[in-house]
């Protein structure tokens, strides 16, 4: 009876022993700690590309006067992927050759300087952006925009105030080369005819521009 009962105690005991003689490691314990070296990585300065300048060229068209050619240079900025402002100075030459030949010798612009120049400041915003497909195998990034702001036309040695809306047509051929085409309203006002009357010119350009 003795003998049963030993082996029974025995048996109780193994699997103690066993727990005690080999404890369990933890499952999340790390066996080789890896030594990384450290090093400084110069991260590279990518330009921006906010910046805009560019050339214009096109048609303005003088209320009374008649539309003549037109030339000036563009300065923007792109606050984000929607907004942006510009700045443009253009200038073109007025001609009073329809009044002149009804009465020779007495046009309204007669005695005075027939260049009109200007300069505004302008905020835009893209409308429309999205792509235009040139062929089947390639497509350009492209956005349309309303623009509108305020400057000032000297005519006819006379400085007016001027205010400017529009909308324009711009088409990314890379990432720093865009082919603009902008119309333009310029509102301002002028007393040669008579009467001081509010002028409506319409002005049609196109130009290249490069972003830095």
């Amino acid at each position: 009876m003795r003998l049963p009962l030993a082996l029974l105690a025995a048996a109780l005991a193994a699997p103690a022993l066993a727990q005690t003689a080999a404890p369990a490691q933890p499952a999340n314990e790390q066996v080789i700690v890896p030594e990384v070296q450290r090093r400084d990585v110069r991260i590279p300065q990518f330009p921006s590309k906010d910046f805009e300048v560019g050339l214009l060229v096109g048609t303005y068209a003088t209320q009374s006067f008649g539309a003549s050619a037109v030339g000036g240079v563009r300065l923007g900025y792109h606050l984000s992927e929607d907004f942006f402002v510009e700045g443009v100075y253009a200038q073109t030459k007025v001609s009073d050759k329809t009044f002149t030949e009804i009465f020779p010798g007495s046009g309204p612009l007669a005695d005075t300087d027939k260049k009109l120049s200007y300069y505004n400041v302008s905020a835009g915003y893209n409308l429309f952006p999205g792509e235009i497909f040139l062929g089947s195998k390639y497509a350009k990034a492209s956005s349309i925009y309303v623009i509108g702001g305020v400057g000032s036309t000297k005519f006819a040695n006379q400085r007016k105030q001027t205010f400017n809306v529009g909308f324009g047509f711009r088409v990314l051929f890379s990432d720093r080369w865009a082919v603009r085409v902008d119309v333009r309203d310029h509102i301002f006002s002028y007393d040669l005819l008579g009467a001081r009357q509010n002028t409506q010119n319409i002005e049609l350009t196109t130009g290249f521009a490069y972003y830095f």
